[in-house]
């Protein structure tokens, strides 16, 4: 294993000796300076990402416990859409209609799957009876959520990006579907016809999910820097930095917005903050790490903020935490962390670990009700796999694995009830939309279950 100090010098050299800049003239052009921009960018995807993966480092949990209390489920919701990362303003999913899981009605190889990176979240959207989905080339696609048929796709990348692997975060709003990705790009399409209604180069890599209320776009950049933009054109309206990291993570960082249009958000640094929306004045900050050592933050990991109506639920670094909505003070700290969006479900928090145990938390105390490994289901060689993505869908847990199963557990005794396997890996989180569950593959192959 190495250590800390050797892993910050062999990044510091890669990036000190191989990036492709030219000196000598002193003046570059804009394609100039954009071909030298990109160069480092695929400098940092080949290299830079392996070296971390050496040195990752990550705490698990790995304790079953019998369920303490009866838990009770609310009535599922029929949800008619799913147009952005989170569902909604506030990452709440809650219990959604999903009567079965039985039939696969879709299964459509959709675009090319031309990196061996997996994406970081790749963005599968529902709207009325379309699919919007991406693959690794940057091609966005429209496709009937039945039949798999593609209305269109639209592909903005020109040749000196085509070696880079396109991570594109997507969020639908007032029929348009806005788009931020690894490159730096920030652009607007039309949702009827893919074509194109604006776009800007930010120069750095955007990693957060989007966020849009009031004809306004929220992201966080590679920098840590929170801005805001207008829908109409992309224009600035403010930005706020906040504390950078010396490791840029390879996750997404979470953006919410309450009911009340506050905005907040967590970012590599593992600093949650309360925004004014309107002006990006900062009502409050607290570090969750509470570390003094300068790489506590390095590979940090974290779930989306899910906000209720006094509460911020997350998991960031090696705990879960509920904060209050509107002090910022601290109700409850559990070591255990949340692979995707924690759900909330009356008195009940429901979280799925990386490593396959299904927990549910009493949201007001913080006590763990119950905990089960739900990958001893599987094959013993099978069970060397993490989750990537889990939903609450009509009382149960539908779970996915980076080795391309569906788990299936009961959320009111945390016990597995069913599997199968899908496909190859899943590399987004289960969607659901109109009874109907969509999850895609790293081959960019859409499933699509009834």
């Amino acid at each position: 294993m190495l250590s800390k100090k050797i892993l910050i010098f062999i990044v510091i050299s890669i990036i000190l000796n191989n990036c492709s800049f030219d000196r000598k003239t002193g003046i570059w052009s804009d394609g100039e300076r954009e071909k030298a921009r990109i160069s480092e960018l695929e400098l940092k995807q080949k290299q830079i990402l392996d070296i971390v993966k050496i040195y990752s480092s990550y705490s698990t949990y790995s304790e079953e416990i019998s369920l303490q209390k009866p838990i009770k489920i609310s009535k599922p919701k029929r949800n008619s859409s799913w147009k952005t990362i989170g569902l909604n303003d506030q990452n709440f999913l809650g219990n959604i209609s999903l009567p079965t899981t039985d039939n696969i009605f879709l299964k459509k190889k959709i675009g090319k799957n031309k990196f061996s990176v997996s994406n970081i979240e790749t963005s599968l959207l529902a709207y009325e009876k379309f699919i919007i989905t991406t693959d690794d080339k940057g091609t966005i696609f429209k496709i009937d959520n039945f039949t798999g048929q593609i209305y269109w796709k639209k592909n903005i990348y020109k040749k000196i990006y085509k070696k880079i692997n396109k991570d594109l975060i997507l969020s639908i709003y007032k029929n348009n579907i806005y788009v931020a990705d690894n490159v730096g790009f920030i652009y607007a399409i039309s949702l009827n016809n893919g074509e194109i209604i604006w776009i800007k180069n930010h120069a750095i890599p955007l990693k957060s999910n989007i966020k849009i209320f009031n004809d306004k776009i929220y992201l966080i950049d590679q920098e840590n820097k929170i801005f805001c933009l207008n829908t109409k054109d992309g224009t600035r309206v403010w930005s706020v930095l906040t504390i950078n990291s010396f490791i840029k993570s390879q996750q997404l960082s979470s953006l919410a917005i309450s009911k009340y249009g506050e905005l907040f958000a967590l970012n590599s640094s593992a600093d949650i903050y309360k925004i004014d929306i309107n002006s990006g004045e900062t009502y409050w900050s607290y570090n969750t790490i509470g570390s003094l050592q300068p790489d506590a933050t390095d590979f940090f990991e974290s779930s989306k903020i899910v906000l209720t109506d006094n509460e911020i639920i997350f998991s960031a670094g090696f705990s879960m935490y509920s904060y209050d909505i509107n002090t910022g003070e601290i109700n409850w700290e559990k070591k255990v962390t949340s692979v995707g969006t924690p759900i909330i479900d009356g008195s009940n928090l429901f979280i799925v670990t990386k490593n396959g145990f299904f927990v549910i938390i009493d949201i007001k105390s913080g006590d763990i009700i119950s905990s089960n490994n739900i990958l001893k289901v599987l094959k013993k060689k099978k069970q060397n796999t993490r989750i990537t993505g889990f939903v609450l869908g009509s009382g149960k847990i539908i779970s996915t694995t980076l080795n391309g199963y569906l788990i299936i557990s009961s959320a009111t005794s945390g016990n597995v009830q069913s599997f199968r396997k899908i496909g190859s890996t899943i590399v987004s989180p289960p969607i659901v939309s109109d009874q109907k569950l969509f999850v895609i593959t790293e081959n960019s192959k859409i499933f699509g279950f009834n």
